[in-house]
């Protein structure tokens, strides 16, 4: 008796064979070692394809010798139907450089009938569909290095280094990727220092979830950092961030919240803010006492073409700290049954860690908010934390 080998139990295999002689000769050889293996049979590469057969097979045991078909082509017609198939070709023809030609076309293995019994072809099965799975699991492994390299660059231009050298102005940045999504998202900030010595603030959303939102997302940073850079007066900067948006968007829908603000010091040595909201969550005034600001709210970039965004203009206190943040952070499950957090539950949060260091502030706010929310966010959380130099004790 013949002893079935390990890991062939079970196997959906496709016969290609158009002699019933042969046909009966396989079935019986594959019966004898294992008879768990299920054994279909088309007379043709044509009948493999217009019977869509090929999904249903772990492996492909093909005849070379088939009507209609020549040489290698009945190989290349099934690899070009299935990409994927496992193929062994099992033919007569004992020529050593046809079957190294076979495995070059994409083959797995070559086995001349008359010298493949039950356990050759068991073997070849076994290992056909091992070596596929591996080649498939490195596929798989590659387009996950991609997108992890993906990720990065578009990183790298969403979450910049803060440009705020020789200001009196501190900042610190957080993010933290979404559960569902293997790429970052489309949140983006950014702050810098103006040629005048104002510094300028933004975070933003672009809507939607994928690499092109999040290439939109950086698009729209590093031109509003350009914007900026460049002295162009801050009135202009959201409707020229609007052009970049409409021109480069693929979706006439799609569409970006964001938040502004700039910071200027008075002749009485106090700071002032302006502030300009588009669509976006408001910031969280943290000193003395976590509030949200109440700027007037403008509709999202994209939206209206003509639309205008009024300043609102504040006096910051000695000390003062901003959070500026996107809507992941307040999306999650709130304190209350059958709510989300929203702004008012982020008050309450940021009440009970008033005593957090400002440095220390945006990783622990997000570890507070994801014990409400009972796991991971949802969304991609970015987070832009701005404050005078003495907040810092």
């Amino acid at each position: 008796m013949t002893r079935p080998l390990p890991g062939a139990a079970g196997h959906r295999v496709l016969l290609v064979e158009d002699d019933p002689g042969d046909v009966f000769l396989v079935q019986e050889l594959l019966a004898e070692v294992d008879p768990s293996v299920r054994v279909t049979v088309a007379e043709s590469v044509r009948a493999v394809v217009e019977r869509n057969l090929l999904p249903a097979a772990d492996c492909v045991l093909l005849d070379l010798n088939l009507p209609g078909v020549t040489g290698l082509d009945g190989l290349r017609e099934v690899l070009q139907a299935d990409p994927s198939a496992a193929v062994c070709v099992l033919t007569g023809l004992d020529d050593e450089h046809l079957g190294i030609a076979a495995v070059g076309v994409g083959a797995q293995d070559y086995l001349v009938k008359n010298k493949a019994d039950g356990a050759v072809l068991i073997r070849a099965i076994r290992y056909a569909v091992e070596r596929r799975r591996a080649e498939a699991s490195m596929v798989r492994l590659r387009e996950e290095q991609l997108v992890a390299a993906e990720s990065v660059r578009l990183e790298r231009g969403l979450l910049p280094s803060l440009l705020l050298d020789g200001s009196t102005v501190r900042g610190r940045s957080f993010y933290r990727s979404g559960r569902t999504r293997a790429v970052i998202g489309g949140d983006f900030f950014d702050a810098v220092r103006g040629p005048s010595g104002t510094v300028h603030a933004i975070i933003g959303d672009v809507s939607g979830h994928g690499p092109d939102e999040a290439a939109l997302g950086a698009l729209l940073r590093v031109s509003w950092r350009a914007l900026v850079l460049a002295g162009v007066d801050e009135p202009q900067v959201l409707p020229n961030l609007q052009e970049v948006l409409v021109s480069e968007r693929h979706e006439r829908t799609l569409f970006t919240t964001v938040c502004t603000l700039t910071i200027d010091r008075t002749p009485e040595g106090l700071d002032r803010m302006l502030i300009r909201a588009a669509g976006h969550p408001p910031p969280v005034s943290l000193r003395p006492d976590p509030v949200s600001l109440r700027p007037r709210v403008g509709v999202p970039l994209g939206v209206l073409r003509d639309a205008k965004w009024e300043p609102e203009v504040l006096e910051l206190p000695p000390g003062w700290a901003l959070l500026l943040f996107t809507d992941g952070l307040i999306e999650g499950r709130g304190v209350r049954p059958d709510e989300l957090l929203w702004q008012e539950g982020l008050i309450e949060v940021l009440g009970k860690e008033r005593d957090t260091p400002v440095s220390e502030l945006p990783g622990r706010l997000v570890e507070h908010v994801e014990r409400i929310n009972g796991g991971p966010l949802a969304d991609d959380v970015a987070m832009l934390l701005l404050s005078d130099h003495a907040a810092e004790a």
